[in-house]
């Protein structure tokens, strides 16, 4: 079964500073996000990747091109593998949000939410589920890809092929400069590894 390696972006200021992106142009790796980048890169160089996909967001493919030139493969961009639309929220710091009704729902039933002006949880879901459905089908069974993008979108796809509701993704942890490995059948997903972080060693 193909071999994906689903890895978040390094951090940025945003990240540090407790804001949300969504699809904002212009958020640039910070100091420590460009030093997890180079350690992805590390741990990974040795690996059997095939391919590199990334989201067209800027902090996806600062993250992707350390690995890219180590291995001398171009990053193949996957507008689909955007990070979520959340609308009137983007840009707003996670401590007002808090504050909100409807974060409590976020955080404990998001099959019911959409983001005001935004996508739906169950709309992103099924974005990022037909691109790596996508994915899966333009490599062999054995093949290994990386693919570079987000963290709801991320742990919404570890759900999906998992068998975990989708009210149930919350409960996984993927952080910055992370790795987890999904290994993809015709019957569904197996996890062989979550939110991975430099150093480690993954058998081919």
């Amino acid at each position: 079964m193909p071999a994906l390696l689903l890895i978040r972006h390094g951090e940025n200021d945003f990240v540090k500073q407790g804001r949300l992106p969504g699809r904002m142009p212009g958020i640039h790796l910070n100091k420590h996000g460009r030093e997890q980048a180079a350690a992805l890169a590390k741990s990974l160089k040795n690996l059997p990747i095939r391919a590199i996909y990334a989201s067209p967001l800027e902090r996806a493919v600062e993250t992707a091109e350390p690995l890219a030139q180590a291995l001398g493969l171009a990053i193949q961009l996957r507008p689909g593998l955007q990070d979520t639309d959340v609308g009137e929220w983007q840009g707003t710091q996670l401590k007002k949000l808090r504050k909100l009704p409807l974060w409590k729902q976020v955080q404990e039933r998001p099959s019911e939410v959409r983001f005001p002006g935004g996508e739906s949880f169950l709309e992103l879901q099924q974005r990022q589920v037909k691109e790596i459905d996508s994915i899966r089908a333009a490599h062999k069974p054995k093949e290994m890809v990386a693919v570079v993008f987000h963290c709801d979108p991320i742990k919404l796809v570890l759900a999906h092929y998992i068998g975990l509701p989708l009210d149930g993704f919350q409960k996984l942890v993927v952080a910055p400069g992370s790795v987890s490995v999904l290994m993809l059948g015709k019957t569904g997903g197996l996890l062989a590894a979550l939110n991975l972080r430099p150093p480690f060693v993954l058998d081919k």
